[in-house]
């Protein structure tokens, strides 16, 4: 017994030891490094840009800001008319769309995915083919629009109209919904589920009272974060019928008609087309920087929008 004793306390003292002795992961600590340091000119490089793009603007949001945010598209950069309204207006409507369609189906097929669905071939194709979905040239989904929603249901959508085009950028970021929803819901801790059920919740009640609020934080970010990804597209806009020279009207923001009508403007389109129109007028370049700004602040909006529910559900949660 005294020997077993001693080679314990030698076995332990040398695990203590062990356990204390310091080592240098030198492999780790270049990798931290490597990843510190691209992060930093990322950073830099980002910083940089917006720099730039606020000091090209600055002239024209100092100068009129509430007349360039009523303005219309015009074809002098001098014109004290110009302005983004109907390309905010036209974004606007996009979001709700994107809102209103992509969420709840992405929401929900994240849902059957993860608690519904049987673990079986097939799900793991569905799931193959939303993860390769999500990584598609968003040209790919222009055309997709183009042929579905302006030429063969343009009697449904209105042809060239926001509506095709919400639409198209709706199915732009569902497979990123998708994926970011499974994400969060396959966070959600396996004890919450088993206590749901012990105190016999069915699986819907599990799912609504239990899964639903602890992963909303990760379902609003992923979400809404898509979201900006999509108003910030301009390639599907422009084979939708997105118009980069003067629209008739002036729409409101809450106008229903604006939905249907033949001829909208994005903010992405309306920033290449003054990009574009910058070689003959050198003005454009400073409302192409302005508008930049102002679809800068919009995703900025919306990712504290974003930040604001995470908090609120996590807090609610804790």
């Amino acid at each position: 017994m005294a020997k077993a004793r001693l080679v314990g306390d030698r076995t332990n003292k040398m695990m203590v030891k062990a356990m204390e002795r310091r080592t240098t992961d030198v492999r780790g600590r270049v990798f931290q490094i490597t990843l510190l340091t691209t992060l930093l000119i990322s950073l830099f490089i980002l910083g940089v840009l917006i720099v730039d793009v606020v000091v090209d603007s600055w002239g024209v949001l100092t100068g009129r800001p509430g007349g360039f945010l009523a303005g219309t598209m015009r074809s002098l950069s001098d014109d004290p008319k110009l302005g983004v309204h109907q390309a905010l207006v036209g974004t606007f409507w996009i979001a709700v769309f994107v809102a209103v369609l992509a969420f709840p189906i992405g929401i929900g097929a994240a849902i059957w995915l993860e608690e519904y669905a049987p673990k079986n071939r097939f799900t793991r194709f569905i799931e193959l083919n939303i993860r390769n979905l999500a990584g598609v040239p968003s040209i790919v989904y222009g055309l997709l629009g183009l042929f579905l929603f302006v030429k063969s249901l343009g009697d449904l959508t209105g042809g060239k109209s926001i509506a095709a085009a919400g639409i198209t950028l709706a199915i732009l970021v569902l497979p990123i919904v998708i994926i970011t929803a499974q994400e969060a819901i396959r966070a959600v801790p396996q004890g919450l589920k088993e206590g749901a059920y012990g105190v016999g919740a069915t699986k819907w009640t599990m799912i609504r009272s239990q899964v639903l609020p602890y992963a909303a934080p990760g379902i609003f970010t992923g979400t809404l974060l898509s979201m900006s990804r999509g108003i910030g597209e301009a390639a599907p806009l422009l084979l939708v019928g997105a118009v980069s020279g003067r629209l008739g009207g002036n729409p409101g923001f809450f106008d229903l008609s604006a939905i249907n009508a033949k001829h909208f403007m994005a903010m992405p389109v309306i920033i290449v087309e003054w990009v574009q129109n910058s070689g003959r007028d050198p003005g454009f370049a400073e409302a192409a920087a302005a508008a930049i700004v102002v679809l800068l602040v919009f995703v900025i909006l919306m990712n504290a929008a974003a930040i604001f529910l995470r908090n609120h559900f996590e807090k609610k949660r804790g």
